[in-house]
């Protein structure tokens, strides 16, 4: 493991110099594209959507069974054994039945320290990703990664970025196929719905982790990117990810990210309410070190298979994110450069967390144009 480590150590300042080429300034304005997001069709169907699911929404727990093995091309080890996911499907009733024939499903990736509860923060409602989109008739799959909460992993050198990508690559495929359940109902749960499309939102290294599953497998119907690391880091963020690499040489398999506590809301939070900055402080969680050792792999891997990405992609930026410049569109489309569809999007006053920011309502309504014009890819 140390000479990995110490491998990543000293590679790591090699981000910003991989990933300049792709910066570009901010936005101008807050939440405006340069490119229209949505033809006003898509965003009639979503209003629709929205009518129609109402507040009649729902969530099951659920669990799939996977194997922790790289199978992309991101140089990476990890142990190749079988885990299992857990996660939270979250949507209308009636999707999570099984009675909707055409079933999109959204799966939300997490960043390094945070966890499924970023997406679904239930005990501040006001900015529950997967709970407001469930009540605009989108299902989506909350999903701990694993070494985090309910996904547990005893030797957090035992895997890594490739293999995330993996995993989710293997949930994917189990989505399609019905072939996961659930862990709430006993005997009686029932069988869990089969996805018809699935679009991955990653917000972070989980938007590394997305973007390497799109590209290596082509397998989603669109990608959502938040705080991409595939734009620009900043200094800041480099300086964190070499703190955290030092802590894993002598540690237990898992390392903090930021130092302090104080670190960590800086690096995330820049507009968000302090009763959430509260909430995702005392949920924060001890990254593995075998993701913070192939991080400088898996980000180099992701941006120069991005052009091998076909589906949609909708990449969102904070102006006043700590750790990575936002990434503007002409960059965007030029990184995406055979995705159908790219538009990056760029929101005034807010940091990195942007589902839980005080504009967290304007990155779901975009999102939600976004997904209006995402149809089956078979």
């Amino acid at each position: 493991m140390r000479p990995r480590l110490v491998s990543a150590l000293a590679g790591i300042a090699g981000l910003a110099l991989a990933a300049s080429p792709l910066a570009v300034p901010a936005q101008a304005a807050e939440g405006q594209p340069a490119r229209t997001a949505a033809a006003p069709a898509g965003k009639q169907a979503g209003e629709q959507a929205g009518k129609q699911a109402g507040r009649r929404v729902g969530s099951r727990e659920v669990a799939f069974e996977v194997s922790n093995a790289n199978t992309t091309t991101a140089l990476c080890s990890s142990d190749g054994e079988a885990y299992e996911l857990r996660g939270r499907l979250v949507g209308p009733r009636r999707a999570l039945s099984g009675a909707s024939p055409v079933l999109r499903v959204n799966v939300l990736v997490h960043d390094a320290g945070t966890g499924a509860w970023f997406w679904n923060l239930r005990q501040a409602p006001g900015v529950d990703y997967a709970r407001h989109l469930a009540r605009r008739g989108e299902t989506s799959l909350v999903l701990d990664r694993l070494g985090y909460d309910r996904s547990p992993l005893a030797d957090g050198t035992a895997t890594c970025l490739g293999a995330q990508a993996s995993m989710l690559h293997q949930v994917i495929q189990h989505l399609y196929a019905g072939l996961y359940r659930f862990t709430d109902g006993g005997a009686g749960a029932g069988r869990p719905p089969h996805a018809t499309h699935v679009v991955v939102h990653g917000h972070g290294t989980g938007a590394t982790v997305a973007q390497l599953e799109a590209a290596e497998f082509d397998d989603v119907a669109g990608l959502v990117l938040m705080s991409a690391p595939t734009a620009t880091p900043t200094t800041e963020a480099l300086a964190v990810v070499t703190e955290q690499l030092g802590r894993c040489l002598g540690g237990d398999g898992y390392s903090a990210y930021g130092a302090t506590a104080a670190e960590y809301r800086s690096l995330l939070f820049a507009s968000a309410s302090e009763r959430v900055r509260r909430l995702a402080t005392a949920r924060r969680n001890p990254t593995p070190c075998g993701d913070v050792s192939s991080l400088l792999a898996g980000v180099g891997t992701a941006t120069l298979t991005a052009r091998a990405v076909e589906a949609p992609v909708l990449a969102l930026s904070g102006a006043r994110d700590a750790r990575v410049r936002p990434l503007g569109q002409s960059a965007a489309e030029s990184l995406f450069a055979r995705s159908e569809r790219v538009t990056a999007r760029t929101f005034a006053g807010a940091g990195s967390a942007l589902p839980l920011e005080a504009r967290a309502g304007r990155v779901r309504s975009a999102v939600l144009a976004f997904l209006a014009d995402v149809r089956p890819s078979l």
